[in-house]
Parts: structure tokens; sequence; C-alpha cells
């Protein structure tokens, strides 16, 4: 460096300290601040503890590593009239201000201001004015409503183009939520995670507060929280149903969009994340000056008693700050050009998640916030494994997806983090984002490929059977490199996002009026049937041929090779009205009506779909760890995996390619690779499966020899209204009749 470089950077050096000294000495205190003692920058958050001298006090650090001063601010409570004090923190690490405040302890409120440039035109947006949540708070009490106070620019300045320009001096400390301290030992040791294997898993992807409002055997008082879902009510329904693990909508805090609130509507699914170590206060029974913290450990507890692993949607893609026009809550406060990916023009934020800004993975400390995150819920909250929102955004290095990128290595490489679940949603809105079948071996991934072609198939809107067949088989054509095995496709027909299943065969349009946006928001490409009439009738016909092809949905997914994902209310018809995004429908349209079991018809359903898990879990043919050969092991010519037409015929090449509304899967449990765990093979019935989404009845012609000598009917959607058992036996060879839209599954009997 030149004496003249060296001298403007002594300059600019002297200039920082003075504006930070000057900043800190003006800045309005509401009380003598405390005596500060430097602590340590790790680790980042508040913690309590036991200061040098034995004196109880919490460690604060916070990451800002461009900012010119930070400010501690403590409340005496969490509402608009709590006295602060301010204390400044001066001691500066890495970019890391921290200090030991002496006598503060679990329960305290606080939140962060931080000092430095306005200039959005350089990404600069800092405003001592705005009260800012620690990103690393375990506790929030308060809930985030949006008047212009939060804004860090004047939120109605009349040129609304540039508003975003002009910094609000309005203090937002009365309007927004505050941290709480929290100290929460526990070291687990009476809890016992199910550990279920990928291959044996079934989930249930649900909604803390929507699975649990409306039902009659959970308290008043319980309903809509982590309380709620530990309640034996709540328990004795998954482990009825049979599923091992519960996917939970976010939990972490979140807020509410202001263009909701505006129109009277709040977020209900929480992908608007701003606290990725808090649970959501709003969902605890118990309190939330860090009550929440415990009520959800409970919960966690409960689960796993019941054998139920629990898995959280993740959103660390984006934040509830939204893009240049929205609220300062958190990061952007605290350093917006270190967290958050910016355009060219740095006014602008780099939106990879239609939310408005997309974190910035590939900056060390915004990765750091991420994996802490996630090794806090694993390990002090006993959680099983994540779901990532929109994971393509986090796997971005610069611009494109790479699956080399910081993100998943840090991932790969954690001793914590790689023998949890991780679920990737392997998609964002940006280029280069439709990631399905790329993310490395470790991870498994919601297969929207399979959801198309089950859907497709059974509206009979395939041009042939190839694309069912991979479905059906495991995704070999995605999965089977680098050493993924068939688990690694998460099968759904439907998910929170889009219609339920009852809707998915009821409405071809989605009816989203309610959400105030015109009907424009939500999917198009739906790829829904249904049968005749557009919504609810009372025309028996089409209500038994609705009720038939959410058999033969249900049925196709837990027979399918990979792991299977069920969504809360589909086992029993749970609708919607045709809304097909209803994540601002915190009402009865967005939660599980429980009355539903009560009717013969939705309680059959139920049946079938538990007796379709507990057959999944009997027999390990149809949860293979591996993928099929197709290949005969033995003279008699048997492989593990053949296809039929329904001459019984095995399927030529041509027949493949051939318009077809009928399949049928032989799996042999004759072939199944791997041992047990004493090392002995693994050898289990064999079964067929024929699938026949026409609408005339089929004759089908049941394999010989060696397939089967005889065959047993176990299901058949087309007569299983009232919940029957078929039972019927077959010699190999005959020829059995299949009922227009109908699953039938055979198992070979000896």
């Amino acid at each position: 460096m030149s004496s003249a470089a060296e001298q403007e950077a002594v300059q600019e050096a002297a200039g920082h300290a003075s504006r930070r000294d000057a900043v800190l000495d003006g800045a309005p205190r509401a009380a003598p601040a405390p005596p500060v003692w430097p602590g340590a920058p790790t680790p980042l958050g508040a913690r309590f503890r036991t200061g040098p001298d034995g004196t109880a006090g919490t460690n604060f650090a916070l990451w800002a590593g461009g900012a010119e001063a930070a400010e501690l601010s403590l409340f005496d409570g969490p509402g608009p009239g709590a006295a602060e004090t301010r204390v400044p923190l001066t001691e500066l690490t890495h970019g890391i201000w921290h200090g030991f405040v002496p006598g503060v302890r679990p329960g305290q409120h606080y939140g962060y201001r931080v000092h430095g440039r306005w200039d959005p035109w350089t990404g600069a947006r800092w405003n001592p004015a705005k009260l800012l949540l620690d990103p690393y708070a375990r506790a929030v009490d308060g809930e985030f409503g949006l008047p212009p106070e939060v804004y860090g620019h004047v939120r109605d300045w009349p040129e609304q183009h540039v508003a975003d320009t002009v910094r609000d001096e309005r203090d937002s400390a009365p309007y927004v939520p505050k941290g709480v301290v929290v100290h929460d030992v526990d070291d687990w040791a009476d809890d016992r995670r199910p550990k279920t294997p990928w291959s044996d898993t079934v989930l249930y992807e649900l909604h803390v507060r929507g699975f649990t409002m409306l039902h009659p055997e959970i308290p008043p008082e319980l309903r809509g929280t982590y309380a709620g879902l530990a309640h034996p009510a709540a328990l004795a329904h998954l482990t009825r149903l049979g599923v091992t693990a519960v996917e939970l909508l976010p939990v972490h805090q979140f807020a509410h969009e202001d263009h909701l609130l505006r129109r009277g509507l709040r977020n209900h699914w929480g992908y608007n994340s701003i606290g990725y170590f808090a649970p959501h206060a709003a969902y605890a029974a118990s309190g939330t000056a860090g009550q929440q913290v415990g009520e959800f450990k409970r919960m966690v507890r409960a689960l796993h008693a019941a054998g139920i692993e629990v898995i959280l949607d993740v959103v660390y893609n984006h934040t509830a700050e939204a893009g240049e026009l929205g609220p300062t809550l958190s990061l952007k406060g605290i350093d917006n050009r270190g967290y958050y990916r910016l355009q060219p023009d740095a006014r602008r934020y780099a939106d990879y998640t239609g939310c408005g800004n997309t974190l910035h993975v590939v900056q060390p400390h915004v990765l750091r916030l991420i994996t802490d995150s996630l090794r806090y819920w694993v390990t002090e909250m006993g959680v099983d494994g994540f779901r990532f929102d929109l994971a393509a955004a986090l796997a971005r290095s610069m611009h494109d997806v790479d699956m080399l990128s910081p993100f998943l290595a840090v991932i790969a490489q954690d001793p914590v983090l790689r023998r949890v679940k991780l679920i990737a949603e392997p998609w964002d809105v940006g280029s280069g984002g439709y990631q399905v079948g790329a993310f490395p071996p470790l991870w498994t991934e919601w297969n929207d490929r399979y959801r198309d072609a089950v859907r497709d198939f059974w509206r009979h809107a395939l041009p042939d059977v190839r694309e069912m067949g991979y479905r059906l088989s495991g995704s070999s054509d995605l999965y089977a490199w680098g050493g993924r095995r068939p688990y690694a496709s998460v099968n759904f027909v439907t998910a929170h996002d889009g219609f339920t299943l009852r809707d998915l065969v009821s409405y071809e349009r989605k009816h989203n009026e309610a959400n105030g946006e015109g009907n424009r928001d939500g999917n198009d490409d739906n790829r829904a049937w249904n049968c005749g009439v557009e919504g609810e009738t009372e025309d028996e016909a089409v209500r038994a041929l609705r009720r038939r092809q959410l058999r033969n949905l249900l049925t196709t997914l837990l027979l399918s090779t990979g792991v299977p994902m069920l969504v809360a209310g589909d086992e029993m018809g749970r609708t919607q009205g045709g809304n097909n995004n209803a994540y601002c429908q915190d009402n009865e349209t967005g939660w599980v009506d429980w009355s539903l079991l009560e009717e013969p018809g939705w309680r059959a359903l139920f049946d079938l779909t538990s007796r379709l898990i507990a057959l999944r879990h009997a027999h390990p043919v149809l949860r293979r760890r591996a993928f099929f050969s197709g290949r005969a092991h033995s003279a008699d010519g048997l492989r593990d995996l053949a296809w039929f037409t329904a001459r019984g015929e095995e399927m030529t090449e041509q027949d493949w390619y051939a318009p077809a509304a009928t399949l049928g899967m032989y799996l042999s449990g004759r072939d199944i690779p791997g041992r047990d765990a004493r090392g002995e093979p693994v050898v289990d019935d064999s079964f067929l499966a024929v699938l026949h989404a026409g609408g005339e009845e089929v004759s089908f012609v049941l394999p010989g020899v060696p397939w089967g000598e005889r065959y047993e009917v176990l299901v058949d959607t087309g007569r299983e209204a009232q919940g029957v058992v078929p039972g019927e036996v077959y010699e190999g060879g005959a020829v059995v009749r299949v009922a227009g839209r109908t699953v039938l599954l055979l198992r070979v009997a000896a």
C-alpha cells in the first residue's frame, strides 16, 4: 500500500471511530446504561452464563460487519410502553459486536439498534431508529404488525419509485416484538429418537395450528399449539394411521405480509421467516416469554415416544423483510449488504424466491447463521430432519445453482447435519432453478414428476405409460446415479401448496377468490379432473366416482417405491373448497375438519389408508432400499420387477410407447437385495398391482407360472366404498374383471 493510501485509510478509520462515538454519545436513553464487560464474540446470540468473577449475566454477540456501531436495547417487558435501556457494545471482533451485561437473566426482553450509513444506492440501509430482532434470538415475544414506523424508509412517501431512498426517523420499538433471553438446559437423556430408516419412512405433512384447531378431543386452550399436537388425541390419529414422521409446516418465528394485513388476512402457512432459532410464539399455549421453547421440546418428546419423527419445513432462502420496499425487522438493518443478494443496482434485491429477497448463502456469516440454526434444532430442540423450501436458492454460488456450493459442502461434512433427514424442494423461481434429480446422494427430494405423472394417469391424460412405469418403481431415471437410492424420491400427489386430494377430483379450476387477489394467485396447471361436475354436488354417481379416484390415488402412492408423503386430512377427504393456495386462510378453509371421520364414507377412506400403510410396513418388497434390476436371477426367468399388459403378457418396447390405460406391475419378494440386521437374506411375498385408468371395465389375464400359481385379492378400489376387504383367490392364468378406474392389488399365494 502506498503512503498516500495508508494515510487515507488511517483518516477513514479515525472518521469511523468518531462517527461511532458521536452516534452513541448522542443516542437518547430512557435509563442509564448498566455496566457492560467485554464478553466474548462466540457463541452468537444472547447466552445466559456466569461471568469471570462468578457474576450471573448474559453475553450478547451480533455479527454486523459493516456497521459503525451497535447498541443493545433492554426492555422491561414486551409491550409498546416498555421502558428501554440502551447499552453500547463497544467490543468488535471480526465483525462481531459483543459484550457481557451482568445481572441480565432469562426472561429479559431485548433487541438491537445498529448504526451506519444510509446509502441505499450502494445497499447500505442502516437506521438506528429501528429496533432489530436478534437473528439468534431463541424466543420472540410479541407479534409483527407492519405500521409505517417499522420501515427503514418512509413507506408512504408520495413518490413510491424513490420511497426506499428516504430514511424514516421514527422509533419502531413500540411496534415490534422483542427477543427473549432463554436458558433452557436439556441433555435429552430421557428422549429416544425413532431413527426410522429412509426406506421405512411414511411422511405426513401437517400444520401445527391447522391440524389441531378443530379437534374435538383436544382441550380448547390447547388447540392450535405445540401442546395440542402433543395431546394423546392427536397422537392417537397419527399412530392409528401408521405414519412414521410428521413434516411440520414452518415453525420458525414468522411475520405476516403487509398486503395480507391490509386485507384483514394473515399468513397461515408461515413461509415468511424472521427468527431462525425461535419457535413461532403464536403456537404456544404456555406463554411467549421463553415458555414456547420448553413446550416445543415437550411436543417433540411426545411424538418420539409415539415412534414418530419430527421434520421441520424450513425457509432459509428468504426472510420476511421482502425487497427494497419491505420492512426493516432484522437483517436488513443489521447489515443489508452482508446478508442479502443484491443486484448490480444495489438498491434492488436479487430475487430467486419470488418473495422479494434471497439470503446470500455464499457469505460465511450467512452460511454460519443457517448451519448454527440447523444444529440448534437438532441438538437442543430434538428434531430429526428438515425439508428445505426452495432449496435450489440455497445451492446457488454467485448466480447459478451449483451442487458443489458452499451450503451443500458444509452440510455434507457437518457431523450433526449429515446424520439427519434432509429433504430438498429442488427448485426455485430463478433461471436454471429446476433441479429435480440433481441433488447429491445425502439428500432426498420432493419429486414433482411423480406428482404430475400420477395425476395425469388417473385423469387418463398420459400419451403412454413410460412415465408411470418410472414413477411407480422409484424414479431410477432421476436418482440411479452416484449411489443414490429409491428413497431419494419423496413421492407425493398433493402437498400444502395446491389442491387437497379431495379437491383434486372435485375441481378443475382454482377458486381462490377468498384470498383477495382476484383469483390470480395459485397455480393454473393443476392436472385435475372434476369427474364431470365442478365443485360439490349431490349427484351420487359423481360422488362415488370421486371417492374411487381418491382410493386410486392413495393406493398408487402407498404402493410406489420411494418415500410416500401424505398431507394432513387427505386420508379423510379434507376440502378447501377449490382454493389451491390457502396460505392466508387461517380459518376453517385451512384447518383439518375432524367431523369427516364421523361419516362412514370418509371413515372408510381413512381405514383403507391405514391398511395400506400397515401393508407397506409389513412387506419390504414395497419399501426397497435398492433399485430394481429388471433381470432374471434364476433359471425360471423370474425377475424382481416385471410389467404386464392386460393380456397377461410381459410388456414389449412397443407396448411402452402405445397409448394405454392399464398397467400391471409385478414385484418379486424373492429377489430383494441386501440383508436384514442378522445378516440373513430378505425374503417377502410377491405382489401384482393392476392399475386401470380407463372408464370401462377391462379383462386382465393373471400371469401364470413362474410368476404365480394363485393370487389373493387384497385391495380392490372399485369395491372399497364400505371398507370391505375382497379376499378372493384366483388361479394363475385366470381372467379377472377390473372395473373402470380401479387399482387391484393381489398377493401371490403359496
